[in-house]
């Protein structure tokens, strides 16, 4: 007769214990140990005006295509999320396919910066940013990269300045149809949100607010990413990513008071750049006489800008060259992280390859 095999009930709790002990020394070497360095690809800062940075990366190859990128962050975040560490850059991997890559990214905007607009951004911030890269360059065309708001920026520029150097435009996950961003129609909704008065008290509008509203969309989402964390603390490799990720999505920036309330009335309330109506100076916006090539990347799982959201940008650009990738991930997976380096790295690259020679 087989005899089961007893299990010392004291050995099994010494043994659970030391995995425990163990895990509890990552878990603190976690707190302690200092944040990744990221962002570190070499620049140079061109421009430094208000909340307004204009970066020039070294180039990485002996010859670079003609026409240079210039990527457009989102206003609510900073800008390493297009540089992160060496090997998950896509700052870098630009660079290394030959491109002369600039990036425009934003800090906070101070106290007195509150009266900052939509016309700052869009009539001045962007085509400042514009014309030094010609100037840098001594090319007469750019490619304009936007990612999100950023992408939202880059159409109104884009509209509005047809004969203006711009070579290629891209956006990335960048809403248009602001009625189908469910849970920010939501909390804005005119009934009960009194933007007004949110601006007429605090000026800027607070960071942490904004990340809340972010944080509104996928509640349970982070108790679920801490819980993965803790089973992979013994990875350093995940530890080190989840830290990069968590870094630049709690690092959200305050926004200036005017621009919000633009944005808020004008995009939320009136939809109005969806409807045709919107105007930007007094100017009309029409996005039928966006002409240079188009291209729109949109992330299948995107939960903070849907699918449905975007989906009539393509149909409403006038260009005759214009495509959609839709790829798999979510709205950060999409440009950062593995699934970003296998799938849209490569796409977007060959994409302005054939059009910036």
């Amino acid at each position: 007769m087989q005899q089961t095999a007893t299990i010392d009930p004291i050995s099994a709790a010494q043994g659970e214990f030391e995995r425990m002990m163990a895990r509890n020394i990552k878990g603190l070497n976690y707190f302690t140990s200092p944040a990744p360095v990221v962002g570190a690809t070499p620049r140079e800062v061109l421009i430094e005006r208000g909340p307004m940075r204009l970066n020039h990366y070294r180039p990485m190859t002996d010859e670079v295509y003609r026409v240079p990128i210039l990527l457009v962050m989102a206003t609510t975040n900073r800008g390493f999320i297009f540089d992160m560490v060496p090997g998950q850059s896509l700052v870098e991997f630009l660079l290394r396919a030959g491109f002369d890559v600039f990036m425009l990214e934003w800090e906070a905007p101070r106290s007195h910066e509150r009266s900052l607009t939509l016309e700052s951004y869009v009539l001045d911030f962007l085509p400042a940013a514009v014309a030094r890269v010609r100037e840098e360059t001594g090319e007469p065309d750019v490619s304009m990269v936007g990612y999100c708001f950023g992408g939202v920026l880059s159409l109104l520029y884009a509209a509005l300045h047809p004969a203006q150097g711009l070579a290629n435009l891209v956006t990335f996950t960048t809403p248009i149809d602001f009625s189908r961003m469910d849970l920010f129609s939501a909390w804005s909704d005119p009934r009960f949100f009194d933007v007004d008065r949110l601006v007429d008290t605090f000026g800027n509008v607070p960071g942490d607010m904004l990340y809340a509203s972010f944080d509104m969309l996928r509640p349970a989402a982070r108790t679920a990413a801490n819980m993965r964390l803790y089973d992979n603390l013994w990875d350093d490799e995940y530890v080190k990513s989840f830290r990069m990720f968590e870094r630049w999505n709690t690092d959200t920036l305050p926004l200036a008071g005017e621009y919000f309330r633009q944005t808020t009335k004008k995009l939320m309330w009136d939809n109005s750049l969806y409807k045709g109506t919107m105007t930007v100076g007094g100017r009309a916006i029409d996005l039928g006489g966006i002409t240079v090539p188009f291209l729109h990347l949109a992330a299948e799982h995107d939960h903070i800008v849907p699918r449905e959201a975007s989906a009539p940008l393509l149909g409403m650009i006038g260009s005759p060259d214009k495509q959609e990738i839709m790829l798999k991930g979510g709205h950060v997976s999409l440009v950062a992280g593995g699934n970003a380096i296998k799938r849209m790295w490569p796409a977007l690259a060959n994409w302005l390859a054939e059009r910036s020679i």
